[in-house]
């Protein structure tokens, strides 16, 4: 039943694409935006797929960042270990005993030392910064050399996989699976579009400060836009989270966020019985939109959140039903106009 955003989600997820270093993310989102009549792509903010008349009057702009969290080489000691920052937010907790893909001048495979249990001391529960964790290559210093180099990126690896239903799981959906939702729906439009330009952006580096979305949006001034990213769902261990995966999108309402947009959103999704849920923020979102609102003089922007557990981690978890109702009511925000 959801094939098609599946596909998306697992050819973007594939695809390595650390902060500064998303080229063959960028790849991977030019072949899914083929269909668009034009389709550009910036190392600095990221690529774009243009649907209708560049000079419409109603120019929309639909963001969901390419880059995912990971890690870069700052050292390889004297038995071949390699040490690690972290570029982005990465969890700590997950990366003891983690597989670890690395992008050298081959790409290889190495796995985050751990501490046996049996020789843990009594302070072995305090868990240590990326930063003073190991990578083993099972290569010495002088083999690891010859293969990897102070910059180059890692990240911890789990391909996508299906769980039961329609839950997927794996390393990347923050936010690939955003970038499947607003390229599905720009699939959804591309033969219903009337004096309206539609512009679809996989940007960069929004983990390490958005300054993709920031350039992208200078340089195609919309009219208004919608981000797609992910936001927390309901999971063991915290209670208070109001999101359920498989509730519907989360539509954000913030005073970062132009009003009008959300409510027309929550309107929309009562017309064509899309399941919704509302996300209210006080501030800032910690989304692209931060940066979108203020570009040039201004744009008005709305915020839609796919339910995630895990997030940060190489276990993150998203229902498919999610992403393809997030589809069906950004298409419905295309085609039906925002009310005045």
């Amino acid at each position: 039943m959801y094939e098609e955003i599946e596909g998306l989600t697992r050819a973007l997820c594939a695809a390595h694409g650390t902060p500064g270093c998303e080229e063959e993310a960028f790849r991977a989102a030019e072949a899914a935006l083929s269909f668009c009549d034009a389709v550009y792509t910036d190392a600095l903010s990221g690529v774009t797929g243009v649907l209708g008349d560049q000079n419409a009057r109603r120019r929309i702009l639909l963001d969901a960042h390419i880059d995912q969290i990971g890690m870069v080489v700052t050292n390889i000691d004297e038995n071949g270990f390699l040490r690690v920052t972290n570029v982005g937010g990465v969890d700590c907790r997950t990366m003891p005993g983690s597989p670890v893909t690395i992008y050298g001048k081959e790409t290889l495979t190495g796995v985050v030392c751990t501490l046996p249990p049996h020789l843990a001391k009594a302070d072995a529960e305090k868990m240590k910064p990326v930063s003073e964790q190991a990578i083993d290559l099972g290569l010495s210093r002088a083999q690891a050399e010859q293969l990897v180099s102070v910059g180059d990126r890692a990240v911890l690896t789990n391909p996508l996989r299906k769980l039961l239903g329609n839950r997927i799981s794996g390393t990347a959906l923050d936010d690939r699976a955003g970038c499947a939702c607003i390229i599905r729906a720009a699939q959804l439009v591309r033969e219903k579009l009337s004096d309206c330009c539609v512009l679809v952006v996989c940007s960069t580096r929004e983990e390490v400060g958005g300054q993709g979305a920031k350039l992208r949006t200078y340089a195609l001034e919309p009219t208004e836009a919608i981000a797609v990213d992910v936001s927390f769902a309901k999971q063991p261990g915290v209670s208070e989270l109001p999101a359920e995966l498989g509730g519907g999108p989360m539509i954000g309402f913030s005073a970062a966020l132009d009003r009008k947009i959300s409510k027309r959103l929550v309107a929309l999704a009562r017309q064509r019985g899309i399941p919704y849920q509302i996300e209210a923020m006080g501030g800032r979102t910690g989304t692209n939109c931060d940066t979108i609102g203020v570009s040039r003089a201004g744009v008005r922007c709305g915020l839609i959140s796919i339910p995630q557990r895990n997030m940060h981690t190489p276990a993150e978890v998203c229902d498919l039903e999610d992403m393809e109702n997030i589809a069906r009511l950004l298409a419905a925000y295309i085609t039906d106009g925002v009310e005045e």
